[in-house]
């Protein structure tokens, strides 16, 4: 299933692209929910079916992944969304023509660097290294690039992505053991973060990033 595995992969590649390049939030949390949906079916792709039914291990990851990332989290940032009354990144730190420029650039370098390394032995396709790694250096871009907290949370979960899509490339069963170690962190990290969101917006009416280190006490008059 080599081929299926590699539309996966760069449907991945396109969502990382339609991401950045999107100021609508709710256009970017259906593209990490995709995004989701496909790591989650990657492991069942690369499995060898011939071979008999896939191990346990592999179900359950693929399952959690699913329905963490594809549909729990989504929807719970789509929830903040809607209560903070935010529906778009207006002022990001890097513009969107630029960023998709940047994230091309990321992309071609990312091919480029992994070609440097003799990693052909055991990876389930030429182009998931890269695309890992694509796809980690967009999370990181996302969460450096973009001012509100939300859209770099976002870009957290794409970075986690990453991490998965290479676990998966290189060592399937011990990185999806990983994977449920780190997916659990992620959706504890998602779910008081968006607790956190909505009492910041409910006190400071914004949840821009770049704001927040400006909070601090009150001084106290007399002193």
């Amino acid at each position: 299933m080599k081929s299926l595995t590699e539309i996966i992969l760069a449907a991945i590649l396109l969502t990382n692209i339609t991401m950045v390049a999107s100021s609508r939030l709710m256009r970017c949390i259906k593209d990490i929910a995709v995004q989701g949906i496909l790591i989650g079916l990657l492991p069942l792709a690369v499995t060898d079916w011939t071979a008999g039914f896939p191990a346990g291990s592999i179900i359950l990851a693929s399952s959690l992944n699913l329905v963490v990332k594809g549909i729990l989290l989504p929807y719970l940032l789509a929830f903040v969304v809607r209560r903070v009354g935010v529906k778009r990144e207006i002022e990001p730190f890097v513009g969107y023509s630029a960023s998709v420029a940047i994230i091309f650039l990321l992309t071609a370098l990312s091919f480029l660097v992994t070609s440097c390394f003799n990693l052909a032995e055991g990876i389930i396709s030429n182009i998931a290294v890269p695309a890992a790694f694509a796809t980690i250096c967009t999370g990181l871009f996302m969460i450096i690039a973009r001012r509100k907290a939300i859209t770099q949370v976002i870009g957290f979960l794409m970075f986690e992505n990453g991490i998965a899509m290479f676990g998966t490339s290189i060592m399937l069963e011990y990185g999806l053991i990983m994977e449920l170690g780190i997916l659990q962190d992620i959706f504890v990290l998602v779910f008081i973060m968006g607790i956190a969101f909505f009492h910041i917006k409910k006190e400071f009416a914004h949840i821009d990033a770049d704001q927040l280190n400006k909070l601090g006490d009150k001084p106290t008059e007399g002193i």
